[in-house]
């Protein structure tokens, strides 16, 4: 907790020129972007970092296929050079996947169509993926025989992007990217009002953990409080022109249900497309797409129905899935940007895209709407906003993301072989340790290899059923800002999305890696982190798991 403490410190003593509300993915990619490029900024959330939205989305980059039916050929075509560019710049991260689309018969769209939508979604990418396929039926039960083809009439194979970690890990390392330029960040620290000065802005805020307020003094304010950017901008005293519409979707993991590495897409009965995505060892299934008024929503039984009902159609399985076969659930409020009075109608709802929106009005930049395949684009944006609004950027050519160069990974590798580390990897593990390693931390990963070669016992992993070592948890622990084991559990890894409640309370090793994580606390974090868990009422959950999480 050294470094969050350290930074409370400055967070009420220094003055900053931007301050970011909100550490969801906006929030992180600008403020990525405004400290590499020598902006003096503050970044605080309310709870932890990628907390709300950015940590239950689909964890897809895709260039929204789907948009092409409403004609937002802008759109896609930004979102596709988007996808792109996430892929060239995250290779370990951002991985090419292939989407395997089943065709119902009846559909509002003959085959024929779909397939040459395929192709134009390909070009309108600049041709960066594979190339589309045509399935036939008889191709598709070789191929993927869990598809239940009784009602299709054969089906499109095209290609979009997935994250290799989970959506929160990838929001984390845009934070981490911007401490390591000087960002002064802080989790579970509440904007709770503001007020302006001759220099900007000085708002007040409380650190929800342990219960201090102070002031951040900033020149400007950049709102990127997802759905909850209306809320902040009404405690800043700010009107925007664009207000948020609130969609609910949610997945549910449970266990692998094929072998095959591509992403099962169907049409729901709602006819928005309907998912079944690999992570890890794990299968995730959904979305839904529910319109709700206020931004905390929580699984329903309606939503697991939905799900389990269309899964069930559309997949050859010995047994049908049921509730007690959820592993875990993601739930997540959807902002979609609209303007002034605009409202959507009964028969547009599903039509409304995930483009984002960006408005300065009184020295606060409010951050509407987006998804995570556009997150540079955002960070980008923002970084030109602030230069407008009057801060002086030093560097404004400076690279602010990306994994490093190619030559820093061939010396990572390097000694990784020296070393023999992939002797070290668990024998369960889905890739080498040296690739996870490096996939995870990047850099940071060298700092691993110097404490196994101090002590071998480093690389042992320490949780059960999850592929997490020593060293990495003493990691998490000095800089990677975890305030309740959730935060590490859920967001620095994925280990609370695959494996279950009841198999991770008796994993053996959690316990001393709470140890590590909290010291003297590490009693009340285990207790309030379970507590927490029962309160939320999930499903269930099988009575083991055999597979290590990633």
């Amino acid at each position: 907790m050294a470094l969050r403490d350290t930074n409370l410190q400055k967070l009420g003593t220094e003055t900053f020129d931007v301050l970011v509300v909100g550490g969801g993915v906006n929030g992180a990619v600008s403020a990525a972007a405004l400290a590499a490029s020598g902006v003096k900024v503050a970044l605080v959330d309310r709870g932890d970092f990628a907390g709300e939205t950015s940590q239950e989305s689909s964890n897809l980059a895709w260039g929204g296929i789907k948009y092409l039916e409403t004609f937002e050929f802008g759109l896609v075509r930004s979102l596709c050079l988007a996808r792109n560019r996430l892929i060239r710049a995250y290779p370990s991260t951002v991985r090419e996947i292939s989407f395997y689309m089943t065709h119902p018969r009846g559909f509002r769209f003959p085959l024929w169509f779909v397939w040459l939508g395929a192709w134009l979604y390909w070009f309108m990418g600049n041709c960066f993926t594979r190339t589309p396929r045509l399935l036939s039926r008889r191709k598709m039960a070789r191929e993927e025989p869990i598809v239940e083809l009784s009602n299709a009439n054969g089906g499109v194979e095209y290609s979009d992007a997935f994250l290799h970690d989970n959506d929160a890990r990838f929001v984390w390392n845009f934070v981490r990217g911007a401490l390591n330029h000087g960002c002064i960040a802080a989790n579970y620290v509440e904007a709770t009002s503001a007020e302006r000065t001759a220099d900007g802005f000085s708002v007040a805020a409380k650190d929800t953990v342990g219960g201090r307020t102070f002031d951040i003094r900033a020149r400007l304010v950049v709102n990127a409080a997802g759905p909850f950017v209306e809320e902040l901008n009404r405690r800043v005293g700010v009107e925007t022109e664009h207000r948020h519409l609130l969609s609910k979707g949610i997945h549910i993991l449970v266990r692998r249900l094929t072998p095959s590495w591509r992403v099962l897409t169907f049409f729901a009965d709602d006819g928005r497309l309907f998912f079944v995505i690999p992570m890890g060892p794990r299968t995730c299934i959904g979305t839904t797409d529910t319109r709700v008024d206020a931004p905390d929503a929580r699984v329903s039984p309606e939503d697991r129905r939905f799900v389990l009902e269309n899964i069930n159609k559309r997949l050859r399985l010995e047994e049908p899935l049921r509730e007690e076969d959820i592993i875990a659930e993601r739930c997540g409020v959807r902002p979609l940007v609209v303007r002034g009075g605009q409202a959507a109608k009964k028969g547009d709802w599903l039509q409304l895209s995930r483009k984002h929106a960006i408005e300065t009005k009184n020295g606060v930049i409010s951050i509407f709407g987006g998804k995570l395949t556009d997150c540079l684009n955002v960070g980008e944006e923002i970084l030109e906003e602030v230069r407008r609004a009057g801060v002086r950027v030093p560097y404004p050519t400076q690279r602010w993301y990306g994994e490093p160069s190619e030559e820093t990974r061939e010396d990572f590798m390097h000694q990784a072989r020296l070393m023999d580390l992939d002797a070290l990897t668990p024998k369960t593990s889905s890739e080498p340790l040296s690739q996870r390693l490096w996939r995870r931390y990047g850099s940071h990963a060298f700092g691993l290899l110097e404490e196994i070669r101090a002590d071998p016992k480093q690389a042992e992993l320490l949780i059960e059923h999850a592929e997490y070592l020593r060293c990495e948890i003493e990691q998490a622990r000095v800089r990677e800002m975890v305030v309740k084991l959730e935060d590490f559990l859920r967001r620095r890894s994925k280990i609370a999305l695959v494996v279950s409640e009841q198999t991770l309370r008796r994993a053996s090793g959690l316990r001393e890696a709470c140890e590590i994580l909290f010291g003297g606390e590490a009693d009340q974090k285990y207790e309030e982190y379970f507590g927490m868990r029962v309160a939320r009422s999930l499903p269930p959950p099988p009575p083991a798991e055999l597979s290590r999480a990633g």
